[in-house]
Formats: structure tokens, C-alpha cells, sequence
């Protein structure tokens, strides 16, 4: 090496090349619809509204007319995401694979890129059902997007293979969807 070629130094490096959307993992991150109040009960026994029952049909047509349906959905264990997947998946067509995760109910966006990051290669359209801070945070963790996320929002991420591979910044927001504002 002649003395005026440079070694890029890491802060230096070269983002990666783009990959074709064909050959990218698919992402959708959910938070629960809209859930009634339980006084004295558990948090994670609290029911969706009328409103939130709506809104997951709603997110389920928009899913499948946009041509978002999962492989695989895990969701949180707290009744009222088990409930916005039963009324989501009702509209959603297909059948995906689904696992109802205790760990995923008081998971943050950390915990949620370490279980995010064990999906089975074989699936390479995953969808996360959960809960605010921590969806939120996730989807601006992997796009650096800040995202409106309330009740029943949804944000469809593409990340490049593998999961295992699976980090802060990688990933490229597709599509955002809400309740009241739908497809940005």
C-alpha cells in the first residue's frame, strides 16, 4: 500500500449496499388495541373495548389488503393482545404460526431485539403483538423513525437477513399505519 492510500477507520466504513426488498426480512410491530379499565384486577387481564375490537379488524384489512400477512406472529400473554390478534387475524386471511409469550409482556425494545433475533430463519415475515413504551421504542430503535404509535398502530419494517443478525439501525420503515390516520 503506497503511503497515500487510506484504511478507513471503522467511523469510516461504508453503509451496506441496499438489499432488494425480494431478499429482506419483513417485520410488523403492533401495538394492542384500545383495552377497558379493570380496577383492582391485573393489568394483564384488561379487556378490549368496542373501540379497540374495531380497530384490530381495521389493522387486519389493512394488513392483508396491503399485502402484509406474517408467517409467524408471537404476542404478548396479556388478554388484550390475544384479543387484538383473535380480531386482527380474523380479517387477516392466511395462517400464520402463533406463539402467546409470557416474557413478551413487560419486555422493553432491548429484550424484544434479543427475542426478535432468535426467529427460525425459515420465517421471513414475523409479526410482534405488544405493548408501548416498548413497541415504539423497537420500531425507532431498527429505522430511526420517530413514529406516532397508539393504540392498534402498526409499523412494517424491512431488515436484511439473518435474524440472528439482527441490530439498532438496520432496519428500513416500509409502511406506518394508525386507527384515525391510516397508511403515512
Amino acid at each position: 500500500m503506497d503511503a497515500m492510500q487510506q484504511v478507513p477507520s471503522r467511523g469510516d466504513d461504508p453503509p451496506d449496499p441496499p438489499v432488494p426488498l425480494t431478499r429482506r426480512l419483513r417485520l410488523i410491530i403492533m401495538r394492542h388495541a384500545k383495552a377497558g379499565e379493570l380496577p383492582g384486577g391485573p393489568d394483564a387481564e384488561r379487556a378490549l373495548t368496542e373501540r379497540g375490537r374495531r380497530d384490530s379488524a381495521s389493522a387486519g384489512r389493512w394488513l392483508q389488503a396491503s399485502g402484509f400477512v406474517p408467517e409467524a406472529v408471537i404476542c404478548s400473554a396479556a388478554r388484550r393482545t390475544r384479543q387484538t390478534w383473535q380480531q386482527l387475524s380474523a380479517e387477516l386471511g392466511g395462517e400464520p404460526s402463533f406463539s402467546s409469550e409470557p416474557e413478551l409482556y413487560q419486555a422493553d425494545a432491548d429484550d424484544l431485539l434479543d427475542i426478535v433475533a432468535r426467529t427460525p430463519d425459515q420465517v421471513s415475515s414475523l409479526m410482534y403483538i405488544g405493548h408501548n413504551p416498548a413497541a415504539a421504542q423497537f420500531a425507532y430503535d431498527l429505522t430511526g423513525a420517530e413514529l406516532h404509535f397508539p393504540t392498534s398502530a402498526i409499523a412494517v419494517i424491512g431488515l436484511p437477513r439473518p435474524w440472528s443478525a439482527l441490530a439498532v439501525g438496520r432496519g428500513q420503515l416500509i409502511a406506518h399505519w394508525t386507527p384515525k390516520g391510516g397508511a403515512q
